[in-house]
């Protein structure tokens, strides 16, 4: 088995990044949540625009007219001038829904949605959290 080489969003998985027992939030339901990033607050790390992470899996989405997610977006006030941090909704790599976080702020996105209606058969869905120009 190959090492995973460590970067800014593998560096503490289990403990603050990735599946996760919450200690700063409750789940909707279950006992765990999915942090793409960190969950404590503060940790830094050198990235750049275009750097991203995210989870994905593959879904039959034949008959299926929308993918939806829930999720809770919690942007580090010391995020430059000039970059943003958004989470996006993919399909096949291809972001169908995004939407941007503010620095500082913490944001409560109750419905994304991706209209997959056009396709068929099992295709890899997904959310990205990604570092962009806006």
């Amino acid at each position: 088995m190959t090492p995973m080489a460590l970067t800014a969003f593998t560096s503490r998985l289990g403990l603050g990044q990735g599946r996760i027992r919450p200690q700063r939030a409750t789940p909707a339901s279950g006992e765990y949540l999915f942090v793409l990033g960190d969950e404590e607050p503060g940790r830094r790390f050198e990235l750049a625009p275009g750097d991203f992470v995210e989870v994905t899996q593959p879904v039959d989405v034949t008959g299926v007219h929308l993918v939806r997610t829930a999720l809770r977006l919690r942007v580090p006030a010391g995020v430059p001038a000039g970059l943003a941090w958004e989470a996006s909704l993919v399909v096949d790599g291809v972001k169908y829904a995004r939407t941007l976080g503010r620095p500082g702020r913490e944001r409560l996105v109750g419905d994304m949605a991706a209209n997959v209606s056009k396709l068929s058969g099992v295709h890899t869905v997904g959310v990205r959290l990604e570092l962009v120009s806006p």
